[in-house]
């Protein structure tokens, strides 16, 4: 069972960047984000308080507001917005670099890198440039940078997001805590989107941004997570990692058959590059 669901995890995670592209499409990215999230929330707090599980205390409300914020406000939201203007294939790629980032914001906060570190880092950039080799042009497009800038901030807020919970990892129920992430995350994107005019009234959001959103919910929020928390606690780490390397392959092959996104020989080269320098990248942070 638990490696049925790091299957699970690893395609359908890789399909949500898919259903994500799809959705931005015909509706505000963040409002895509805020009822996704809010649903999301709801089903999970909806059964802790049937099982009347309890709610967390004192000092665990901090950690779970600190992590809606860098997680799903910022990581989630962020990286939904950037595929408004970018591939969904890219925007995945993007996505699998937080190992990297946790690396270089740990070596900033003075910890010395392995030499594994160092070599995956240097493996790790080296493929993206590969891959943005293909893209050079691209930069001459306000949207296509103004997607990328945002790509890479949620990537920097999700590993920040991971630094703070390895630190500051609380006792409650994990289920628990990430629906409430969700819903309170989903609160506060509402109240930015409202607050700037930046979202449409429900009735104005098309049939296939509500499918979109459905499939996110359902697949990418509700089964996914808990077998993706299912799978981290019965698999070793250098097992249950795998996800990572699979996500931004689907999200590639099917945005290349759904949407015609290139795919060129500087994405699967510099692609697969990458995707090497991360895994020596974990393989340095397990043994750490």
């Amino acid at each position: 069972m638990p490696f049925l669901a790091l299957f699970w995890v690893s395609i359908i995670w890789g399909t949500t960047w898919i259903a994500s592209k799809e959705g931005v499409k015909h509706m505000p990215a963040l409002q895509l984000v805020a009822i996704r999230q809010f649903i999301g929330g709801v089903i999970y707090i909806g059964y802790f308080l049937l099982k009347k599980t309890p709610w967390p205390e004192g000092k665990q409300w901090k950690f779970i507001l600190i992590l809606s914020v860098l997680n799903f406000v910022l990581s989630n939201g962020l990286s939904t917005w950037g595929v408004k203007y970018i591939s969904s294939g890219l925007g995945a790629i993007i996505g699998a670099l937080v190992p990297l980032w946790v690396v270089i914001i740990s070596f900033f906060r003075g910890e010395r890198l392995a030499r594994l570190a160092i070599v995956g880092l240097i493996v790790g950039f080296s493929g993206i440039c590969v891959v943005f080799y293909d893209h050079l042009n691209d930069f001459f497009i306000a949207d296509f940078r103004f997607g990328i800038f945002l790509s890479i901030v949620a990537t920097l807020t999700w590993a920040f997001g991971t630094l703070y919970t390895k630190k500051k990892a609380a006792s409650f129920n994990p289920y628990f805590g990430l629906g409430l992430q969700m819903f309170i995350s989903s609160i506060l994107l509402f109240a930015f989107t409202g607050a700037t005019g930046t979202s449409v009234s429900l009735s104005e959001i098309p049939a296939i941004s509500w499918w979109s959103i459905a499939y996110l919910v359902l697949f990418g929020s509700v089964f996914t997570f808990i077998a993706f928390i299912y799978a981290l606690q019965r698999l070793p780490s250098e097992i249950s990692s795998i996800y990572a390397y699979v996500n931004p392959i689907v999200a590639v092959l099917l945005g290349t058959v759904i949407f015609n996104e290139p795919l060129t020989i500087p994405i699967i080269i510099g692609g697969s590059i990458t995707l090497i320098g991360l895994y020596l990248v974990n393989k340095s942070m397990r043994k750490s």
